[in-house]
């Protein structure tokens, strides 16, 4: 299908406090003295690793492994794509892997690294709620990690997807925490501190993200999933893992959890 040059601005947004004194493109460095990238721009910057799920910065494999379950003959529905790695990662365990992205530039990313390694996915340029393209209930597994923090009714995506979902498939979400939205500083030095209120719903803005990002709480999440008729059956607020990404490494992650993620399972048709 056809796709869509993506937009930009050139206006200057004030930065996430974790954010550090970053270049707009976010690169890995290897100065172990350079600021981390903020993990509010999850999964951007990120390192593509075709080999396993992720579903944010800190969360371990075997617990990824827990909530998403294997690839292997099932229809997965990604909610946007960051760098492919997840699609390419269960299109090799033998999913069949369904894309979809407001942005082409990442699903062009997606797909030359699908081709890189060999494997098919299915790509569909467009908003997240718009699933019309997919049959109900035929997804076993729906995954969105950190993609919904573009996008602000997160409700009328639950919706769509609750229709295309199997009864009891689960929808796996991961969001930045948020403590990581509202806290910065390290604890052995000036001490972790707030930088904003926890009440303030104006969008954030982080270097390496793509277009500032909703403040979700995690009432939002579990009442958005409960109306829409999910049992919440997981609720995740892990402490960040020595593997994890060192990109996404900030001191105050030694006292807050950069990831929330929850997962919801379908109840009812």
């Amino acid at each position: 299908m056809g796709e869509r040059p993506g937009t930009s601005s050139s206006a200057k947004r004030p930065r996430h406090p974790s954010a550090g004194n970053l270049d707009a493109v976010p690169m890995l460095v290897d100065d172990d003295s350079a600021p981390a990238l903020s993990p509010l721009a999850y999964p951007n910057g990120a390192r593509f690793d075709p080999t396993v799920v992720h579903v944010g910065p800190g969360l371990s494999d075997e617990a990824v492994g827990r909530l998403v379950g294997g690839g292997e003959g099932r229809r997965i529905l990604e909610l946007g794509c960051g760098n492919g790695s997840n699609a390419v990662a269960l299109a090799r365990q033998g999913a069949r892997v369904i894309v979809v992205d407001s942005s082409a530039t990442r699903l062009a990313a997606a797909r030359a690294r699908a081709d890189d390694n060999g494997v098919r996915i299915e790509l569909h340029h467009g908003d997240l709620a718009d699933l019309a393209f997919v049959r109900a209930d035929q997804i076993d597994v729906c995954l969105a990690a950190y993609s919904l923090s573009e996008v602000a009714d997160v409700a009328r995506v639950f919706r769509q997807v609750h229709r295309v979902l199997r009864t009891e498939a689960p929808m796996v979400v991961s969001l930045p925490h948020p403590l990581a939205i509202i806290a910065d500083g390290d604890p052995d030095k000036d001490g972790v501190r707030l930088s904003r209120s926890s009440f303030d719903r104006t969008r954030v803005a982080a270097d390496g993200a793509p277009s500032p990002i909703e403040p979700h709480r995690i009432t939002d999440i579990f009442t958005a999933f409960t109306r829409s008729n999910f049992r919440v059956d997981v609720l995740l607020e892990p402490q960040v893992e020595p593997s994890a990404d060192p990109a996404f490494a900030l001191p105050a992650h030694a006292w807050i959890p950069p990831t929330l993620v929850i997962r919801g399972r379908k109840q009812g048709i």
